[in-house]
């Protein structure tokens, strides 16, 4: 069709093209032909309770569930990624804007909405074997790539064992409204407000986990010192919180989620042939390292890891 042009998609098996309309308005389309409950039903359902806490999701404008697609609001194309990449911008004024956002999203009471099959939907619990499960993606892929069989029956014992243990030293209860995938390529800049996409893995979680997407985001370089600063910032905003608890978990789900980046980038490139996401293992793995040199928790991940990848701790 003439008023479709594909855009650039993401790591997700939908497919997103901008239609102009009749009004010379552009609108989405997001297909989704596999995982479409996920992709469509449940992103609407997200981007419903986004809305109505008067935070900027894409607003639904029609739904062909049927033919495997949706039709929302268009953003536009500029992220705040693509807005920091440029040299003359004042990275810390946005990173505040994103934090005041953050603690609104935080804020969100909703635990339930009607989605447009006028049934509930309940944000699920981000539970600890939900956790785990995730951080087990970097066996399932990354492991059995890069070690021996028999290095990696041995790698995979001792790395489950870990994790648990760290999983249960997470001190936040999971109560509090997770994006899940919050980091400056999912904000957008619309009409000079932050608009937030890609909500659809939303669950209830912990407190940390958003801040941990945002500050270490493996698409996105900054210093260590300038990570310090906006975590400092946020715990301003967040003058309530145990500091010494916040900072543990923080610390715990950074590397477990990082961890769990590798084994889907990896994923990604064997099974789907998206190859070019091989390209920020480097730093998601300066990333691990950097969190792991901490904090005493981490002493037994660090021995495992220093034991088959001392190299690419190292690099870091």
């Amino acid at each position: 069709m003439k008023n479709l042009k594909e855009i650039k998609g993401d790591a997700s098996f939908r497919k997103f093209l901008r239609k102009k309309n009749n009004n010379n308005k552009t609108s989405i389309i997001v297909y989704a032909k596999k995982e479409k409950f996920r992709n469509l039903l449940i992103y609407d359902a997200i981007n419903k309770i986004l809305n109505k806490n008067k935070i900027l999701a894409p607003i639904l404008y029609r739904e062909s569930y049927d033919k495997n697609y949706i039709e929302i609001q268009d953003f536009g194309n500029q992220t705040i990624f693509n807005k920091l990449k440029k040299k003359r911008t004042d990275k810390i004024k946005y990173f505040k804007k994103i934090i005041i956002l953050l603690n609104k999203v935080q804020s969100i009471k909703d635990r339930k909405i009607k989605n447009f099959k006028n049934r509930n939907y309940i944000i699920p619990k981000y539970d600890k074997k939900i956790i785990l499960n995730e951080a087990n993606l970097f066996c399932d892929w990354y492991i059995k790539k890069h070690l021996s069989k028999l290095n990696t029956q041995k790698f995979i014992i001792e790395f489950k064992t870990i994790t648990k243990k760290l999983v249960a030293n997470l001190k936040l209860k999971n109560d509090i409204f997770v994006h899940r995938d919050f980091h400056v390529s999912n904000l957008m800049i619309v009409n000079n407000q932050i608009g937030l996409i890609d909500s659809q893995d939303a669950i209830i979680g912990n407190k940390a986990y958003d801040l941990a997407s945002l500050i270490d985001d493996v698409r996105f370089e900054t210093s260590k010192s300038f990570k310090e600063k906006i975590f400092n910032f946020y715990l301003k905003k967040n003058k309530k919180l145990n500091k010494n608890k916040f900072k543990n978990d923080f610390e715990i789900l950074s590397v477990l989620r990082n961890l769990k980046i590798i084994g889907i980038f990896t994923r990604l490139a064997i099974r789907d042939g998206k190859k070019s996401y091989l390209k920020l293992i480097p730093y998601t793995w300066k990333l691990i390292s950097l969190r792991i040199n901490e904090n005493k928790v981490f002493h037994d991940l660090k021995t495992l890891l220093s034991k088959n990848f001392k190299k690419k701790l190292n690099e870091n």
